[in-house]
């Protein structure tokens, strides 16, 4: 795909990153000369309500008017439905208001970077992360530092026993990160995959991958800011849930 017009042409400037495929918020605003200011808020069901109104807070607290960024980044997913629509939107209205291109971001290896910046040594493993309803999403992921984080098979949903036999399958025993471990019977989810490290995450993924679209174009237009779905349906039918019971 050929830049946009507007894609910023090897140049330094700012880049507003936003992330909301868990029940929170996540946003960084990535500065030319290298500062970054992060935040953790709320999301869910409040996303839609508050993402703009933070934003804004903190394009404020950069000295930054949204003329004034080179590019927006998202999370595309898999994640929540409410979050992720409300973070496409915005990225959409935002992107073609401000005349902006976007990075569209892997919203699981987000989760992987966290993991990377607080332990230098993960850099291959898997992200398990809580889809509920009793599902995971879930992706093998490995670190190259020349390309950043690299998925080793599309993100998917699972439930936990697909997962654990598909692993047995293949003979693994993983390293594995995030929100999902206590489902795969892996105890508590470490730091890495807890709040507010995903904004750190998010901070991180984001320069990657505008270092990458400096360098090789991938950029979007902000019309193509779109998510990720993994999961087909995300409620049943009276009929359907009558069955299940039955």
């Amino acid at each position: 795909m050929s830049l946009p017009d507007s894609a910023p042409q090897n140049k330094p400037g700012a880049l507003l990153a936003l992330d909301g495929a868990t029940d929170r918020l996540s946003l960084a605003l990535l500065q030319a000369d290298g500062r970054q200011i992060l935040r953790d808020l709320p999301g869910g069901a409040q996303a839609s309500a508050t993402l703009v109104p933070a934003l804004m807070a903190l394009l404020a607290e950069g000295g930054l008017a949204g003329g004034q960024l080179d590019g927006l980044a998202f999370g595309q997913g898999p994640g929540a439905f409410t979050g992720l629509r409300a973070v496409c939107a915005v990225v959409q209205g935002l992107g073609l208001g401000w005349d902006l291109p976007v990075l569209a971001l892997d919203s699981l290896a987000l989760v992987a970077e966290a993991a990377r910046q607080q332990d230098a040594a993960w850099t291959e493993g898997w992200v398990v992360m809580d889809a509920r309803m009793q599902e995971l999403y879930a992706a093998p992921y490995r670190w190259h530092s020349d390309r950043g984080w690299q998925a080793l098979a599309a993100p998917a949903l699972w439930t936990p026993d697909a997962l654990k036999a598909h692993w047995a399958t293949l003979g693994l025993e993983p390293a594995c990160v995030g929100s999902g471990l206590p489902l795969l019977g892996l105890g508590a989810a470490p730091e890495s995959s807890r709040e507010p490290s995903r904004a750190l995450g998010l901070a991180g993924l984001a320069r990657q991958a505008w270092a990458r679209a400096s360098l090789e174009g991938h950029w979007l237009d902000a019309g193509q800011a779109l998510p990720v779905y993994v999961r087909d349906k995300v409620a049943l039918t009276t009929a359907e849930r009558e069955a299940a019971a039955s």
